[in-house]
Order: structure tokens, then sequence, then C-alpha cells
């Protein structure tokens, strides 16, 4: 195993990687999206259409799948993140701002968005922002033996 502790290698991870496959569920049918995410500790945040499927389902269901891995081609090599958790569109004015700082400091184009013509601010400001609230987090890293898993448990992370 990796000497750095588990929480670490999971913030170093999700610190690199941009492209988070969540998945959602109401009426009994899966759905899965791609979104490109911003994070503050394990909280994942990103911004969606509030009419997109993905951000329906949530107001029926906040129960959620993600992950993120990057492609790989060399199975020995791979690693990625498996995230269970409870995730919602933000209400407060307070956590907007957050969740807009966040995403606009890692993805500097967005900043085209917020502040561009009409139509692409119009887009901007029509977006929900969202954060997931893991409480479990699993490293499956093949570099460690073929299907190494570790888990972390974040009792009391949905809240808040």
């Amino acid at each position: 195993m990796s000497e750095a502790p588990l929480d670490k290698r999971i913030a170093d991870f999700l610190a690199a990687h941009h492209v988070l496959s969540l998945a959602t569920s109401a009426a009994g049918e899966a759905h899965a999206a791609s979104l490109m995410y911003a994070v503050d500790g394990f909280a994942l945040y990103w911004m969606s259409d509030p009419k997109s499927r993905h951000s329906l389902e949530l107001e029926a269901n906040p129960r959620v799948a993600a992950t993120i891995a990057p492609d790989y081609t060399d199975f020995k090599s791979i690693r990625g993140l498996q995230i269970a958790g409870t995730a919602a569109r933000l209400g407060a004015r307070g956590d907007i701002l957050h969740a807009s700082a966040l995403m606009l400091r890692r993805y500097g184009f967005l900043r085209t968005l917020a502040a561009g013509p009409d139509a692409l601010k119009a887009a901007f400001e029509r977006s929900g922002f969202y954060r997931l609230s893991p409480e479990r987090i699993t490293l499956i890293d093949n570099s460690l033996g073929f299907g190494h898993k570790e888990t972390l448990n974040l009792p009391g992370a949905s809240g808040g």
C-alpha cells in the first residue's frame, strides 16, 4: 500500500481530475451524466441546467453514485474512485456563491459565460449549483494489485 493516508490519496485524486460520472435514479430508471466538478474537502460541486434529467432526478431521489476515472489501456494501471452519497441543488445564497467561486477558480473559461455576451451570461445564470456530499469513497488502484480497493467512510457527510 501507499505510504500516504487514504484520505490524502483520495483528495489528491479528486484535485487531479475534472470529470465525474454521476448516476441518478428516479421512477425505477437509472441515468448517468458526465459533469465537470470542483472540490472542497470531499464535497463535489457542479453547475447544471435545473431542467436536465439528472437535475430533475436529484429532486425526486437525492441518493446518487459517482465515479471518477481517467481512460486507461493498461488495466494494471487503473485507478479511480467510486462514490456514494447524497446530492442536492444549492439554495442558500452563501452556498451558491461558494460553489460558483470554486467552479470559476477551477475552470477559467466559465468567466466568459458569467461575464460574456447576453446569451452566454443568461445560460450561466440559468444554471443551478449542486453539491454531492459523499458518505463513502472507494479508491480503486490496480497498481497495488488487481482489484485493490480501499474505502473511506465519511459519517455524517450528508449534512450541511
